[in-house]
């Protein structure tokens, strides 16, 4: 019998978010998987780090942070390979995934190759859009608001063109896009309805009104929260 593959979200970064779900898993299966950038440390393997059994087979899944080579297909299909003789050995195997497996999650990648072989369990996680807008205290959307989610990556016209439509936006994926992200906001005179957290729920997060932040000095892991009004309650 086959063994089970599980995406497991870990959460926004605070090791105290894993949910019991997930917890289960971790100290149950045989073998762990998770992306890491080609040198260094796993983030999703550090966030669960105190919750991993010792002596459990781990494969790093090393991905190149250029954004010109990803996603890196051959990684994810080496990964899947690798993967894939474990369960069919009739090991389980859990994937570990910041935040969500399918919120932006590298899970999918895997989940594309596996599924139609494997029975696949996903454990959904606390993403990094409800940590921000809780350790912002930010609320999201109320009633009949529409939430737009907006890769900072995205071209610059599109992505001025869906801020000026949308009455919250939560813009992600920032790093080397934050100056241009911030120069359409302060266009479009939102600035002053803007939210800036990054590394939200670790213990170098920082939170705050985003015209007060340095653009040319944002990570990857941040996230802009605007609203153009307050909550219609």
């Amino acid at each position: 019998m086959s063994g089970t593959l599980y995406g497991v979200g870990v959460g926004p970064g605070d090791p105290d978010l894993i949910t019991l779900k997930a917890l289960k898993v971790l100290q149950s299966v045989p073998v762990i998987a998770y992306p890491a950038p080609e040198v260094g440390d796993s983030m999703a393997r550090q966030i669960a780090a105190s919750h991993i059994p010792d002596g459990l087979h781990e494969i790093i899944i090393r991905m190149p942070l250029d954004p010109k080579k990803f996603p890196d297909r051959s990684a994810y299909d080496a990964a899947a390979e690798e993967i894939s003789g474990l369960l069919a050995d009739g090991q389980d195997v859990a994937v570990l995934c910041e935040g969500d497996p399918f919120f932006y999650g590298s899970f999918m990648y895997l989940f594309n190759r596996l599924t139609e072989d494997y029975q696949v369990e996903v454990i959904p996680g606390i993403s990094s859009l409800m940590a921000c807008a809780a350790v912002s205290s930010t609320p999201l959307v109320a009633r009949n608001e529409v939430l737009t989610i907006l890769p900072g990556p995205m071209p610059e016209d599109e992505l001025r063109s869906r801020l000026s439509q949308s009455g919250a936006a939560a813009i992600i994926k920032l790093g080397r896009h934050a100056p241009k992200v911030y120069a359409i906001l302060e266009e479009l005179d939102l600035l002053d309805q803007a939210q800036y957290v990054e590394h939200a729920t670790m213990s170098d997060q920082r939170v705050g009104p985003l015209k007060e932040m340095n653009p040319e000095e944002v990570p990857y892991f941040a996230m802009i929260l605007v609203r153009k009004g307050s909550v219609g309650l």
